[in-house]
């Protein structure tokens, strides 16, 4: 541990909602609210300790719609914030999240989706981080599939908020929130961090909207002397309310261009056993753990299974979608749902090979032997 702060640092077993909050920690995060909800209450029960111990903020909000209000105008103080909650929770922040997206604050959620009402795991939620806000934006969400990578993605989550100042979500799911497995943290200052660009004028010259097409303004913290007005409403480059459709209409390209032009940067993807690939499995988040697993028993079969591991499910990672439907037969999108992220897959590959469903949605995870079902039954 780094007792000037007391940042953990070394190898720890340790709990998958845990490893979260170490990461938001290890990326800067100074101020958490949330509002208690399984399976994400531990993000909060933990962050009450250990904000304090590192000099930050917490504080449990009276509900979800408070919590997301509450970190975004910490984030438009300076703060890098973060706030947690689960599936029916995530439903009463999208208004908040609209308004964050409209005036382009950093900030992290995590939302660890369930089956309604239980705390089974689902995908069920999976188009929710890029369809729940109201407006016209473009949302960033992660995936993590291991308790490492709750903590390495929570960083990724962090730099990607603050590199192009937009909110990100990383979804998750039970399975993972109350994992326990090997967590190595390095020390600080071998951690990338990355920290919302600033003001280089003074104030008096300062228009805090103006930024190059498709590129992110700088953003000053309040108390410093420069004057924005954050409003949902359209505004132009000077930040006041322009009831005028070019104004509307500039605003909201490099809104969205700042995250579509950059795809490439954002998106971030694994991929196994491609080369000589006549089916591509493709999953994210925990299930990527028994499909790996299952394509490596294919391939012992003699089946040409490869797989694409999906980190980043939004923006959509086309590209390699597209580069891949080119080389395989048919393409198998398995998820925890009634099939959701199914249709972006087969939106970009249709037109170059099958895609097909695997589906479970009984709040369990897949068994690698109905995978391999499924691969045995596709490549007859």
């Amino acid at each position: 541990m780094n007792k000037k702060r007391k940042i953990l640092t070394g190898t720890h077993f340790m709990f998958g909602n845990h490893a979260i909050v170490e990461g938001a920690i290890a990326a800067g995060c100074t101020y958490f609210a949330g509002y208690p909800i399984t399976p994400a209450s531990e993000i909060a029960e933990r962050m009450s300790k250990r904000m304090p111990e590192v000099g930050g903020k917490f504080i449990q909000m009276e509900d979800e719609m408070g919590s997301i209000f509450s970190v975004t105008g910490a984030s438009l103080c300076g703060a890098k914030a973060m706030t947690a909650t689960a599936s029916a929770g995530f439903n009463y922040m999208q208004e908040g999240l609209g308004y964050a997206y409209a005036v382009e604050a950093p900030l992290v959620v995590m939302d660890a989706s369930r089956i309604r009402g239980e705390i089974d795991a689902s995908h069920a939620d999976v188009m929710q981080p890029r369809w729940g806000a109201s407006g016209d934006y473009e949302a960033i969400c992660l995936t993590p599939s291991s308790v490492q990578e709750l903590f390495d993605h929570t960083i990724e989550a962090f730099n990607l908020a603050e590199k192009y100042r937009n909110p990100v979500i990383v979804l998750i799911d039970m399975i993972l929130s109350h994992m326990r497995e090997r967590v190595v943290i390095p020390d600080p200052d071998e951690i990338t961090i990355v920290n919302r660009k600033k003001p280089t004028v003074p104030p008096e010259e300062f228009l805090p909207f103006k930024a190059n097409e498709n590129d992110v303004p700088p953003l000053p913290p309040f108390g410093e002397g420069y004057k924005v007005l954050y409003s949902l409403n359209p505004h132009g480059e000077d930040g006041r309310i322009g009831w005028d459709p070019d104004i509307h209409e500039k605003l909201y390209k490099r809104i969205l261009g700042k995250i579509r032009n950059n795809v490439d940067d954002i998106c971030k993807y694994e991929t196994y056993y491609i080369d000589d690939a006549d089916v591509l499995l493709v999953a994210y988040g925990s299930q990527c753990r028994p499909a790996l697993a299952a394509v490596r028993e294919a391939r012992k079969r003699g089946y040409k299974v490869g797989f694409l591991k999906l980190i980043t499910i939004f923006p959509v990672p086309e590209k390699i979608i597209e580069t891949l439907s080119k080389k395989v037969e048919k393409i198998i999108v398995m998820e925890l749902n009634v099939g959701k992220y199914f249709f972006e897959v087969d939106r970009v590959a249709k037109k170059n090979c099958e895609v097909v469903s695997l589906l479970k949605d009984r709040g369990t995870s897949f068994a690698v032997e109905e995978i391999l079902n499924k691969i045995e039954e596709v490549s007859r």
